[in-house]
């Protein structure tokens, strides 16, 4: 089974640095023209240097900060005066961890804006093009706090869940048109996003971070952390039309580690 992409474009979120990097790349083989968008354009030119061009295609960045909507829309738009973007992976940088009742206002509010409304401003502005090429598909990278909230990631469960119920309805009403949305569920990753976690964890608890790792991996049949490229694997198979009749799921990619299905 060959994952073609080719003649598709990608607009992938979050894809500096992490599992928006390594999606980037997997989508890139699959022959995908990307498009990064991330906030550090140091790292985005760097990316873009990483990614698969031996289909011919030529791959490009954006800057745009994903507190600021205001700005995803304006570069948003810019892009879609162009050709479509036929993919679009929704991908960004968790809320601080902590628990829900130490969780200042503020906190909600700016979780909301990164994730869930930049989401919508991303679809609203793709979707046409989407319609006009027959070809869509939007995949959120969430988390398996969807399915059981995580310890200390309260602003995270709420927003979290926020999304993959926007996804849900938007999945509905996108289904007529052969246009998918789906969330993957990223479990436990190497990533720096795992790393400051455990960290914030150890400090709250005054433990030591190897005794934090040691309690997450305890957790996880599999007894080991994913890695990005595990994450990348499943993305690329939903942005393929071999996953034309999946869409509305929530796919939990976390070494058997979530208690329900």
């Amino acid at each position: 089974m060959e994952l073609s992409l080719k003649g598709k474009t990608a607009l992938v979120c979050g894809s500096s640095q992490g599992i928006g990097l390594a999606v980037a790349k997997e989508l890139a083989t699959a022959g995908a023209e990307c498009i990064l968008m991330a906030k550090t354009e140091s790292r985005l030119q760097q990316a873009r240097d990483l990614l698969d061009t031996s289909a011919g295609q030529q791959h490009h960045y954006v800057v745009a900060d994903f507190r600021d909507p205001s700005w995803v829309e304006q570069v948003i738009n810019s892009l879609t005066a162009g050709k479509p973007i036929h993919i679009l992976v929704n991908n960004t940088g968790g809320p601080a961890p902590g628990p829900i009742l130490d969780a200042q206002v503020h906190a909600f509010t700016e979780a909301y804006n990164q994730h869930l409304v930049c989401n919508h401003i991303l679809a609203q502005a793709v979707i046409p093009g989407m319609t006009a090429a027959g070809y869509g598909r939007i995949i959120n990278i969430i988390s398996t706090s969807v399915k059981a909230p995580l310890k200390n990631l309260g602003v995270s469960n709420t927003t979290r869940w926020a999304v993959a119920a926007w996804a849900k309805t938007l999945a509905g009403e996108l289904a007529p048109y052969g246009i998918t949305v789906n969330n993957v569920l990223p479990g436990a990753v190497s990533t720096s996003r795992l790393q400051s976690i455990i960290a914030a964890s150890a400090a709250a608890r005054n433990v030591s971070e190897a005794d934090v790792e040691r309690e997450w991996l305890a957790e996880i049949p599999m007894k080991r952390f994913g890695q990005p490229q595990e994450i990348a694997a499943l993305v690329t198979f939903l942005a393929s039309a071999y996953a034309s009749y999946i869409t509305g799921t929530n796919i939990a990619v976390d070494g058997g580690r979530t208690p329900v299905g």
